[in-house]
């Protein structure tokens, strides 16, 4: 009876999760910078938060934000002040000596399972342009009279969905050669990356409640 309203809501997910933006830009620079286990960290962090904007929005706590122009800012003004924080950090990297694989494996392990998590979880969490798109899931394309139930399924694959997308990306992105490849450039990857998240921070400081 609901399998139409799951493909319709999987499909609008897959387009919005696959379209680039902040959770993809800190998952590749997570993964090429510290390797694989910081990158599925990240994507870990990323897919944990689906549930607090499924959560709010089950509890309709996700329409007072949008409705509430305070709250909303408060959100995109914290959103994109964490994004221009991690990006002016990033535009700082300098150029690193020639490492060894060894050297490369000791880096990824640097970064702790608990800072990549929250990296992706705090990124994909206080994205407005995410609470907007959950509200519009569960309000407009999910029928409202559809079983809590069901809802709250629909939510557990979209966090389970979001979480192994971005661990593909981050098994792509930490691959030895690919690794190898930015470790040449890794300073003016990570300074792209830089640019990148603070563009989208920016573009997130401007974004308006609809």
């Amino acid at each position: 009876m609901y399998v139409a309203e799951f493909l319709t809501v999987a499909l609008i997910h897959l387009l919005a999760v696959a379209s680039p933006g902040p959770d993809f830009a800190v998952v590749v620079r997570e993964s090429v910078t510290h390797g694989r286990r910081a990158g599925t960290w990240t994507a870990l962090g990323v897919g944990s938060a689906i549930f607090l904007h499924v959560g709010y929005s089950l509890l309709g706590i996700g329409l007072i934000v949008s409705q509430s122009i305070v709250l909303f800012n408060a959100l995109k003004w914290a959103a994109a002040a964490y994004l221009l924080y991690i990006g002016f950090k990033a535009l700082r990297a300098q150029p690193a000596k020639p490492a060894t694989e060894g050297e490369l494996h000791r880096e990824a392990g640097e970064r702790t399972p608990r800072g990549a998590f929250t990296a992706g979880f705090v990124t994909n969490g206080l994205n407005p342009k995410a609470t907007l798109f959950f509200l519009s899931l569960f309000t407009v394309v999910i029928n409202p009279h559809t079983p809590l139930a069901i809802q709250a399924g629909y939510g557990v694959y979209l966090a389970v969905a979001t979480a192994l997308w971005f661990c593909l990306v981050a098994m792509l992105f930490s691959q030895q050669r690919v690794r190898a490849g930015f470790a040449r450039m890794g300073h003016w990857f990570d300074r792209t990356m830089g640019v990148v998240l603070i563009a989208i921070g920016v573009k997130l400081a401007f974004t308006r409640a609809n």
